[in-house]
């Protein structure tokens, strides 16, 4: 990919995106990654412009269904605790696909946003390989449980804007990760499976610059576009998430990744 002459990192983000095979989009985002950092995929201002947002490249299975169709399982068994790696690698396998497409479809922003996401896709494609790993090591692989298609639903819905993209997929639907992964950490400790309880905690970690990379290009939009950031974001949790979102919200963590007190409060209003 690296070698192509003519390749840029819009064409490269677009195979990505599109690759279904689950094991070449991931040797393939972490490639182009590297790629990228150095200097083999330039940002060139002559890219044909994004094609219309439709299904990314994914696997024939998982089967996806509502949410609320999903199995409910303990961790005390480890088909349970499969069912929950299963869950977060879903997710992490959308984030690849969602930093490709922040990459691809939004042109025209600073050099240090394409750094921020491609950084992103190769931080989300090492997620999923960990997780992937001990989904393996507990007998099951990514595909044996069903899953929802919720992340990638709001892409379509943000595909014409950047500003609700970074508002409403890093900012809201991720960053719920940072509420909800510190109860699973606790849970898989009181059952003694360390494992699981180590990738967890890596990816928290991780995820927190992520949502961060959010609220840094939320905000440049927002002063680009000469609106005011808190009240446009109070706007479209309004528009989009109402009757949806749900609390409680990790406080320490989503201020670490850029939310503002007066945010974090029209959060706890809606979710009310």
């Amino acid at each position: 990919m690296a070698s192509g002459a003519k390749m840029n990192v819009f064409d490269a983000a677009a195979q990505c995106l599109a690759c279904t095979d689950v094991a070449r989009k991931i040797a393939s985002t972490r490639a182009t990654a590297a790629a990228f950092r150095s200097g083999e995929l330039p940002l060139d201002a002559v890219a044909a412009p994004p094609t219309a947002i439709g299904i990314p490249g994914r696997p024939q299975r998982p089967q996806l269904v509502s949410p609320r169709k999903l199995a409910q399982r303990g961790l005390g068994s480890a088909e349970g605790r499969a069912a929950l790696v299963h869950a977060v690698a879903h997710i992490e396998f959308n984030a690849i696909n969602l930093a490709w497409d922040a990459v691809y479809r939004f042109r025209g922003m600073p050099d240090e946003y394409y750094r921020d996401w491609v950084q992103v896709a190769d931080d989300e494609a090492r997620h999923y390989a960990m997780l992937v790993a001990r989904l393996a090591e507990l007998g099951h692989a990514y595909g044996d449980f069903d899953a929802h298609d919720g992340l990638w639903d709001m892409a379509v819905r943000t595909a014409d804007s950047c500003l609700a993209r970074m508002a409403l997929v890093p900012r809201v639907l991720e960053a719920r990760g940072l509420d909800v992964t510190p109860g699973m950490i606790a849970r898989l400790r009181a059952v003694g499976d360390n494992e699981t309880m180590v990738i967890l905690e890596t990816i928290l970690r991780e995820e927190v610059a992520h949502v961060a990379a959010g609220s840094r290009w939320f905000a440049w939009c927002c002063e680009r576009e000469g609106v005011d950031s808190a009240t446009t974001f109070h706007r479209l949790l309004e528009q989009h998430m109402r009757g949806s979102l749900r609390g409680p919200f990790n406080v320490d963590a989503r201020l670490r990744a850029g939310f503002s007190a007066a945010e974090l409060a029209r959060l706890g209003e809606i979710a009310a």
